[in-house]
């Protein structure tokens, strides 16, 4: 059965493998990028996902069966809490309306094994408010003290809280709509080419990132755990963050969480 998808970052990496696995299966998806999408907006502003969710709606004609957030940046600067937070929440929540006809509604998001990192609290107590100039001053002002490098985990510890804390209300789980994360550790995407190139860095993010089983990770890997978490065949998992990461987490937290 053909189902229609929304996917943000679907121009490159993890949003380009999941949205090309699920055209290959016949699914009818609309891509959501800054460009090469069939809705091309931009998700670090306010207006740009309000202008993303109406092209969506526009090109469904209201209707979805799944929505994937997988736009998301890494630089040390606010617009990292911006389009990470503020433009997959907002999404998500602009477009669960027009999941309500689908006989298996879905929704899931991009995460990080970052997540499990030190944060900036004020950070993430202000995107859990829905503070977000308040958000992007604590995360410029932990940039100018020297903190920058926790801008990123901030911006998915944040996510992951807002989907424990929203996947059992009557707007999602009430309505059937299991809502989940993929939490990746490296992946070989554009996005991370800037580093590990050297030796020095590789060994830097091999120490932050430890991932015995597999190495780093292809997109495709990702995609293919996103695309089981919006299919039909998911009917009881929600508010899950899954660690496809090769076991980084597990090797950084250890056995007494699980």
């Amino acid at each position: 059965m053909t189902r229609r998808i929304a996917v943000s970052g679907a121009a490159s990496g993890i949003g380009r493998s999941l949205a090309a696995l699920l055209r290959t299966q016949g699914d009818d998806v609309v891509g959501i990028d800054l460009e090469d999408a069939e809705v091309c907006a931009d998700l670090s502003t306010a207006s740009g996902r309000s202008e993303a969710v109406e092209g969506v709606l526009e090109r469904t004609g209201g209707a979805l069966d799944a929505v994937v957030a997988c736009a998301g940046i890494s630089a040390v600067r606010p617009a990292t809490v911006a389009v990470n937070f503020f433009g997959v929440t907002e999404l998500l929540a602009g477009l669960r309306p027009a999941l309500a006809a689908s006989r298996a509604p879905r929704a899931a998001f991009v995460g990080s094994i970052a997540g499990t990192a030190a944060t900036v609290p004020e950070v993430v107590d202000a995107c859990l408010a829905k503070r977000e100039a308040q958000a992007l001053d604590a995360a410029a002002a932990a940039a100018a003290r020297g903190e920058g490098n926790r801008i990123y985990p901030s911006s998915k510890a944040a996510l992951a809280r807002w989907m424990r804390g929203v996947c059992l209300t009557g707007d999602w789980a009430a309505a059937g709509i299991p809502l989940n994360a993929v939490a990746p550790g490296v992946v070989l995407t554009p996005m991370h080419a800037a580093h590990a190139m050297t030796e020095d860095q590789r060994k830097s993010v091999d120490e932050a990132v430890p991932m015995p089983l597999g190495g780093y990770a292809e997109p495709e890997v990702i995609a293919r755990a996103l695309r089981w978490l919006v299919s039909a065949e998911n009917t009881h998992m929600t508010g899950q963050v899954m660690y496809v990461d090769g076991g980084a987490e597990a090797t950084l937290r250890g056995p007494d969480r699980f």
